[in-house]
C-alpha cells in the first residue's frame, strides 16, 4: 500500500540523507512508520526510532499552543499591546533609510504569534552579542526580551509577515504570564499530559548520547558532520529558544501534534481561531508559499478548504495535521541546509493519496526565500 511512500522517502538516501523517520497517524491509529539510513554514519549506527533530535522551528507550535493555554485561561488578548506586560517594548525603534525613527504602532500580542512584530532573525546582532557578553553566557529567556528590544524594527509593527524571533519573545512572555520558566510551564502543561518523556527546551537537560548525530550541507552541496554540541539558535546556557530550542523524539511529536488534534490541549474553537489565516493582506516579500499563516502556524488561505496545518524545522523535521481527514505526520532528519529541504513537504501529498484522499497540495510548497535558494542550489 505504501511502496510509492517507501521508494520517496528512501530516494533521500540517494540524496545525502544519513537516516530519517517517520510516524503517520489516521484518526487515532498509526499507519505508517519507517526509519532508515544511519543515525550515525561514520559510525554505521542504524536508525532504531527512538534517536531525539533537535526541532528547530518545529519548536514554534509548541509554543504557540503553550501560549494559547494563557489565552484561554483570560490573562491576556490578543489585541492587548505587548509593553502593558513588557515595559522595554513601550518605546520601539523602525530603520529608515540609513538612520531609524519612532514606530507609530506598538506591537500587540498578536503580531508575535503571527511574526508581524518587525523583528528580523540576525543571531549576530550586536544587541544579541551584548546579550551573550554581559549574561556572562547564561542568557536567560526573559532577558533575551531585553535585548531585542533594543534593536530597530524592519518595519512597522503588524505591517507584514517576516520569518524572525516572534517566537522566543512570545517564550518571555509565556514567562511574564505563567510566572514560571518557559521550559517548566511547558512541561507541566504539554509534556506531562501528553506523556512526552523524551522532550525538553532546557540545555541543562539536553542529553547528547540520545541525540541523532547532526550534519549540514556546505556551501559547495558536500554533507559535513558538525558537533552535538552545536545547538543553532541557542544563545546560552539557560535559554530556552521558544522558536527552536526543543529537543525531542518521534514518539514524543506525534504524541503533541495527535493530543492537538483530538482537542485534549486546546479547544476547538481555540484551535480553529489558531489555524485561521491572520496574514492574507499583509504577506510581505519574505513569503512566497500559497498558503496562509495563523497563529504560529501555516494554514490555508481564506476561501480554500484544507484543514492542514503545521510547520517545519532547519534540520529537516516536518510536523502537520490535516484535520479534515484525521491525518498527522511527524517526519524527522538531522541534516541542515539538506538538498530535500523541499521534497519534505510533499510527504502529507503521498499520504493523502495513499490513504484514498483527494490530494491537497496548497501547503506543499517551500517556506520561505530563503529554503527556495536552498533547494535550487541542490538541484531540486
Amino acid at each position: 500500500m505504501f511502496s510509492e511512500l517507501n521508494d520517496f522517502l528512501d530516494s533521500f538516501l540517494e540524496r545525502g540523507t544519513p537516516g530519517y523517520d517517520l510516524a503517520v497517524f489516521h484518526k487515532g491509529e498509526c499507519v505508517y512508520r519507517r526509519f532508515r539510513g544511519y543515525s550515525d554514519y561514520e559510525n554505521k549506527i542504524p536508525m532504531n526510532g527512538k534517536e531525539r533530535y533537535n526541532l528547530y522551528s518545529c519548536s514554534k507550535v509548541m509554543t504557540a499552543t503553550a501560549a494559547m493555554m494563557l489565552w484561554e485561561r483570560g490573562l491576556f488578548r490578543l489585541e492587548d499591546k505587548l509593553s502593558d506586560y513588557m515595559p522595554e517594548f513601550s518605546e520601539m525603534k523602525v530603520r529608515d533609510g540609513d538612520g531609524v525613527r519612532a514606530a507609530t504602532r506598538p506591537i500587540l500580542i498578536e503580531h508575535l504569534f503571527t511574526m508581524t512584530a518587525g523583528f528580523d532573525y540576525e543571531h549576530d546582532a550586536p544587541e544579541l552579542v551584548d546579550f551573550r557578553r554581559e549574561t556572562g553566557g547564561v542568557c536567560k529567556t526573559r532577558d533575551f526580551a531585553r535585548y531585542i528590544a533594543r534593536r530597530p524594527l524592519l518595519f512597522e509593527p503588524g505591517e507584514m509577515w517576516h520569518y524572525s524571533f516572534c517566537h522566543d519573545v512570545l517564550a518571555a512572555f509565556v514567562e511574564v504570564i505563567s510566572g514560571e520558566r518557559f521550559g517548566e510551564f511547558v512541561r507541566k502543561n504539554i509534556f506531562l499530559p501528553c506523556g512526552m518523556t523524551d522532550s525538553t527546551f532546557y540545555p541543562a537537560e539536553w542529553d547528547h548520547e540520545t541525540v541523532a548525530a547532526q550534519y549540514r550541507f556546505n556551501e559547495n552541496g558536500v554533507r559535513e558532520r558538525i558537533s552535538k554540541d552545536i545547538i543553532f539558535y541557542n544563545f546560552g546556557s539557560e535559554y530556552e529558544s521558544g522558536g527552536a530550542g526543543c529537543v525531542s523524539s518521534v514518539d514524543d511529536c506525534m504524541k503533541f501534534i495527535e493530543a492537538l488534534r483530538k482537542g485534549e490541549l486546546l479547544k476547538p474553537e481555540t484551535l480553529k481561531l489558531m489555524t485561521t489565516d491572520r496574514i492574507e493582506h499583509r504577506r510581505g516579500d519574505n513569503w512566497i508559499t500559497d498558503y496562509g499563516y495563523g497563529l504560529g502556524v501555516k494554514c490555508a488561505r481564506p476561501g480554500k478548504s484544507t484543514g492542514i496545518f503545521g510547520w517545519g524545522g532547519a534540520a529537516g523535521a516536518d510536523m502537520t495535521i490535516d484535520a479534515k481527514n484525521g491525518i498527522t505526520l511527524y517526519f524527522a532528519q538531522h541534516v541542515l541546509r539538506s538538498p530535500v529541504a523541499a521534497m519534505k513537504t510533499r510527504i502529507i501529498f503521498l499520504v493523502q493519496k495513499l490513504l484514498g484522499y483527494k490530494p491537497d497540495g496548497v501547503i506543499c510548497h517551500v517556506a520561505s526565500k530563503r529554503g527556495e535558494e536552498n533547494a535550487k542550489k541542490f538541484g531540486q
